[in-house]
């Protein structure tokens, strides 16, 4: 058998192709159960593959995971079978084995380290000493495994591969390159790199870019695109450009080559060619890539200015309209505006209802009026391209603050034609947006992403808890659900005292303008509870000794909250403009003008 580390200090390893591409499993079978159902079929294609030049085997074990995680019986045995046969025809030539290991689903109750170690612990009972942690959007559990097997056996070869886009994030809105570098620097694992997703011509630079984190370095790119032909996905990359590109890489430095999806032994065959044919001294690495220098931009604005200087701050919610017609909200906005209000929050289709787009009302209001603004962007309807493009623009729009959400789920009657996304949760929007700023990323300065936090959370300690994360994961602040309890004052200081200063607080101010509404509220809008007493104090009053009960009890919640908020967050009912101009005013004369 091989032995990696002597192996790498003299020429590139190279692994073999796309397995689950290339083995044609039955329809409705997953291409792991043919350990079992097919072994002669599984052991062909590996010796085809080792026929073709390659040094080292992957198992077929790569769902294995996916199905510890789901509890599926007999994952154990396709794990012992998929070594079985890779050992079997590896030993045929001294070709290495890597026991194969795919993502594994990470959630609070089963968490991926604990996946990841289930499924290692069959394969080190199996004798396997070579681990590949392949196709990855996030580093969540890896390292937790790599420190097991490690400690198990110290020798172990490990190789994190990750899958990205060609801009160089992962599915879940990580960057190549810093995960690239969380790896080099635990000191655990031996070889880093990319695989899946990308084809080579898209993976070559953003392979440049993690030359220099210290880490042998892997890449297996798909052959080209999936193209869907009928029933069929078939992969237009052709053998020789495949090769050709792959070589240019080992010539560039790169260790560690093979193949992913679409790739076949024929791929893997022009690869050996081209390797074989490389100059025994490879060429000098290439120097670190230089961008152009960019003119000085506006990293913030004059709201979160304001906000950083310890002022209290007042951001008022006006929903965009339901037609497209847009001159009566931006009426009220200069309103809002003269009245006082530092920023407009634009809600993203609350209640899962079609409205204006809450990004583009935001670019117009900013451009038209130069009020700052905060769309709010939900993971509900955007894949993160999708997510990308809208970030982008707003940020050349001069919008500098988001406000990150997961969004309510479409109504059930509505899911079989209207589909909700969810590539993203709110955490990891937060990371997604905050990483696309940097050395030659997208954006010359981070944007500021706020989260919600619901005060009238039922459990509002695992709230905290991921309030706690949401700020880790890069949100700046939160806007709270309406105060209209005791109970969420009381909550509201709890989060400052477990927040501190890492984040900023902006106190939920929503008025009640009749019982009808505090009703519907307490029972159809979620996240939001009024006291029963506060309900009762409505029976039998007009619109307008409702409006000012309302406005009399929002000023009362806002005095209790003030002292564990850094400003104010006020929702617009039925578009009352009046109504919060009133409440601006009287928020500025009565509680705000000592500060």
């Amino acid at each position: 058998m091989i032995d990696i580390r002597k192996h790498l200090e003299s020429k590139p390893l190279l692994f073999d192709g796309g397995m689950g591409t290339y083995y044609k499993a039955k329809p409705g079978q997953e291409c792991e159960q043919a350990n079992r159902t097919d072994p002669a079929g599984v052991q062909a294609v590996h010796r085809e593959y080792l026929a073709a030049g390659a040094d080292a085997l992957k198992t077929n074990t790569f769902g294995l995971p996916r199905m510890a995680a789901a509890g599926l019986s007999g994952w154990e045995e396709l794990a012992e079978a998929g070594w079985e046969l890779a050992e079997q025809a590896a030993q045929e030539r001294g070709a290495a084995v890597f026991a194969d290991l795919g993502p594994a689903p990470d959630t609070e109750t089963l968490p991926a380290g604990e996946v990841y170690i289930a499924v290692a612990k069959r394969f080190l009972a199996l004798g396997a000493k070579n681990f590949l942690f392949e196709t990855l959007s996030s580093d969540a559990g890896i390292l937790d495994a790599v420190s097991y097997l490690k400690k198990c056996v110290p020798d172990a070869f490990v190789i994190v591969s990750f899958a990205v886009l060609p801009d160089g994030y992962t599915r879940e809105g990580l960057f190549c390159r810093d995960l690239a570098q969380q790896m080099a620097e635990s000191g655990l694992v031996d070889a880093v790199g990319l695989n899946c997703v990308s084809a080579p011509g898209a993976m070559r630079p953003l392979a440049r870019q993690l030359m220099h984190i210290g880490l042998p370095l892997s890449v297996m790119p798909n052959a080209g695109y999936p193209v869907v032909a009928r029933t069929q996905v078939k992969y237009q990359g052709k053998p020789e450009y495949f090769a050709r590109e792959q070589a240019t890489l080992a010539a560039e430095g790169v260790k560690i080559l093979g193949g992913c999806c679409g790739t076949t032994p024929t791929h893997i065959a022009a690869l050996r060619a081209e390797l074989d044919a490389l100059p025994a001294q490879t060429a000098a690495e290439p120097a670190p890539l230089s961008t152009p220098e960019k003119p000085d931009v506006e990293k913030d604005d004059a709201f979160l200015r304001k906000l950083n200087a310890g002022e209290k701050v007042i951001a008022i919610e006006l929903d965009s309209p339901k037609d497209a017609d847009l001159t009566r909200y931006l009426d009220g906005a200069k309103r809002l505006q003269a009245a006082g209000a530092d920023l407009l929050t634009i809600a993203d289709c609350p209640i899962a209802r079609a409205r204006m787009d809450s990004s583009l009302v935001a670019c117009r209001v900013h451009r038209e009026l130069g009020l700052c603004t905060l769309p709010h962007m939900t993971c509900r309807d955007r894949n993160l391209n999708a997510t990308k493009a809208l970030l982008l623009g707003l940020y050349a729009e001069g919008v500098r603050e988001v406000l990150a959400i997961t969004g309510d789920p479409i109504p059930t009657a509505e899911r079989d034609e209207v589909k909700n996304v969810y590539q993203f949760n709110s955490r990891k929007l937060a990371q997604y947006i905050v990483s696309l700023a940097g050395e030659g990323r997208e954006m010359p300065s981070p944007m500021t992403v706020f989260g919600a936090l619901n005060l009238n959370a039922r459990n509002f300690d695992v709230e905290l808890r991921r309030a706690v994360e949401k700020v880790e994961n890069g949100m700046s602040g939160f806007l709270t659900q309406p105060v209209l309890s005791e109970q969420a004052v009381e909550n509201l200081r709890r989060a400052r005292e477990v927040l501190g200063g890492r984040a900023k607080i902006l106190a939920g101010i929503m008025p009640v303008v009749s019982q009808r509404n505090a009703i519907f509220m307490e029972n159809e809008v979620n996240g939001i509870h009024v006291e029963e007493a506060i309900i009762r104090r409505f029976a039998g009053l007009d619109r307008e000794q409702g409006e000012a009960l309302g406005l009399e009890l929002s000023l009362q919640m806002a005095a209790a909250a003030l002292p564990y908020a850094d400003g104010f967050y006020l929702m617009t009912p039925f578009n009352r403009v009046a109504l919060m101009e009133r409440l601006i005013a009287r928020l500025k004369t009565e509680l705000l003008k000592e500060i």
